[in-house]
C-alpha cells in the first residue's frame, strides 16, 4: 500500500464530499486506502457519505475525539508507506498526491512535505509554509514586525516569506490541513500529541521530525483550502482551545528556558487571548443588544461558467434559492472569469463545472484572476450541489 489517506470530519458533509470526488481524481494510478474519522456529527455524515462511497473506511465516533486523538485512532489502523493527514474543507488537484510522493521518493530523509495552499479569492495561505515559534520567532509575530518585514529572513521567519512559491523548499512547519507523513518517521518519533485537542499539533508534530533527523518540505502544487468551515473562530471555545494550544507547545519545547526569556512570552499569548475575548464578547453583546449598526450588503453575483450539457441544472438551483445570476459557456471561455469584466466593489461567487474544467485549472485560473471581491466556487453533476466558502446551494 502506498498512501492512506485520513481525514477527520466534523458537521461538513457536503464540503467532505467534495473533497473525495477530488481525491478519488488524485489518486488514479496510486494504491490507496482511505480512513475518515467522524467526530460525532450531528448532520448525518456517516450516513450521508457511506451510501455514496463503498470503498472508504468511515470510523464513527461517539465522542468528538479532537483533532490528535481521531487521527491517532485511524493511523494505528493504516498501511500505507505514506500517510496523508487531509482536511474536510479542501479540494487537492488531479496532480497533487503524485507531486508529493514523487518528492518524499525521491528524499529518503524527507519525513512530512506540505503543500501550496490557496484561499477561496485565489490568494495564497501564508501558513503553506511557516517556521517554528520559537521565543524569538513568536515575539516577532505577536508584535506584527512579521507581517510588516515578511521577506526577512529574521523577523518575518515565521511565515517563511523569503521563499519562492514556485519552487520545493525545506522549511520548518506543515499545516495539518495537508501533511504528507512518512510512516516509518511517524513509527520513530511518535503520533500526534493527544494533549492537544485541535491546533498546535502540527507543529509539534513538525518539531519532532526535526528532532528526529528528519525534513520537512513544502510542495509548490496547490490545493483549495476553505479554512475552518468546521470552526467557528468566533467563538469563546475557539479562543479557549487554540490559545491554550500555543501554551501547551510553548512549555512542552521551551519550558526548560530561563523565565525572563519565557515569561514575556507566556505573557503576550495569555494578553492575545483575553483581548480576543473581550472583542469576540463585545461583538456578541452588541448584535444581542441591537448595537450593532448595519450597512446594507448589496446582493452578490453568481458567474456560472458551465458546460453545456450542464447549463440547466445550475440554472434550476439559482431559480430555487432566487439568487442574482449570470451563466456562460465553458467552451467560450478557455480564461475562465479572467476574460469577463466583473461588477466592481460587487461580492462575486465565481462558480467552475468541475466537468468543464479540471481543479488544477481552477486553481491556477483562480490565482490568475484573484480579487478580494471574488469567490471561488465549485458545481458538480454527480452530487447537484454547488459549494462556495460561504454557503451551500442544492
Amino acid at each position: 500500500m502506498k498512501l492512506s489517506v485520513i481525514i477527520v470530519s466534523y458537521n461538513v458533509r457536503y464540503y467532505l464530499e467534495q473533497c473525495l470526488h477530488a481525491l478519488f481524481k488524485a489518486t488514479t494510478g496510486i494504491s490507496t486506502e482511505v480512513f475518515v474519522v467522524d467526530n460525532h456529527s450531528s448532520d448525518g455524515s456517516v450516513e450521508y457519505l457511506s451510501e455514496r462511497f463503498h470503498d472508504i473506511n468511515f470510523i464513527s465516533s461517539n465522542h468528538n475525539l479532537g483533532f490528535a486523538r481521531a487521527n491517532n485512532t485511524a493511523i494505528r489502523q493504516s498501511h500505507g508507506e505514506y500517510v496523508l493527514l487531509l482536511n474536510p474543507d479542501t479540494i487537492v488537484g488531479e496532480h497533487t498526491l503524485s507531486d508529493v510522493i514523487s518528492l518524499m521518493d525521491s528524499k529518503p530523509s524527507a519525513g512530512c512535505a506540505g503543500v501550496r495552499m490557496i484561499k477561496t479569492d485565489g490568494t495564497d495561505a501564508m501558513e503553506s509554509r511557516r517556521g517554528l515559534p520559537t521565543p524569538t520567532t513568536a515575539f516577532f509575530k505577536m508584535c506584527g514586525l512579521c507581517t510588516r518585514y515578511p521577506h526577512n529572513r529574521r523577523v518575518g521567519r515565521y511565515y517563511m516569506g523569503w521563499l519562492p512559491w514556485d519552487k520545493p523548499a525545506r522549511i520548518e512547519v506543515v499545516s495539518g490541513a495537508f501533511c504528507m507523513l512518512r510512516h516509518s518517521a511517524l513509527d520513530k518519533v511518535g503520533l500526534l500529541d493527544e494533549d492537544f485537542f485541535m491546533y498546535g499539533e502540527d507543529i509539534d508534530l513538525s518539531y519532532r521530525m526535526l528532532k528526529g533527523g528528519f525534513d520537512n518540505w513544502y510542495v509548490p502544487s496547490r490545493i483549495l483550502h476553505y479554512k475552518g468551515e468546521s470552526t467557528q473562530k468566533t467563538t469563546f471555545r475557539y479562543v479557549h482551545i487554540f490559545y491554550n494550544a500555543m501554551l501547551i507547545f510553548f512549555r512542552k519545547h521551551y519550558g526548560h528556558m530561563s523565565l525572563l526569556l519565557t515569561m514575556p512570552i507566556k505573557a503576550a499569548i495569555v494578553a492575545k487571548a483575553v483581548a480576543a475575548l473581550l472583542r469576540t464578547q463585545l461583538i456578541q453583546t452588541g448584535h444581542a443588544m441591537g448595537l450593532t449598526s448595519y450597512k446594507r450588503r448589496k446582493e452578490p453575483l453568481y458567474v456560472f461558467i458551465t458546460s453545456q450539457a450542464n447549463s440547466d441544472a445550475c440554472r434550476r438551483i439559482a431559480a430555487r434559492k432566487g439568487i442574482r445570476a449570470c451563466f456562460h459557456c465553458a467552451d467560450n471561455l478557455p480564461e475562465g472569469h479572467t476574460q469577463l469584466h466583473l461588477e466592481p466593489d460587487t461580492c462575486t461567487y465565481v462558480v467552475y463545472d468541475v466537468d468543464a474544467f479540471s481543479y488544477e485549472r481552477i486553481f491556477e485560473l483562480s490565482a490568475k484572476g484573484c480579487n478580494d471581491n471574488i469567490s471561488i466556487g465549485t458545481f458538480n453533476k454527480d452530487t447537484g450541489i454547488i459549494i462556495t466558502g460561504d454557503e451551500i446551494l442544492k
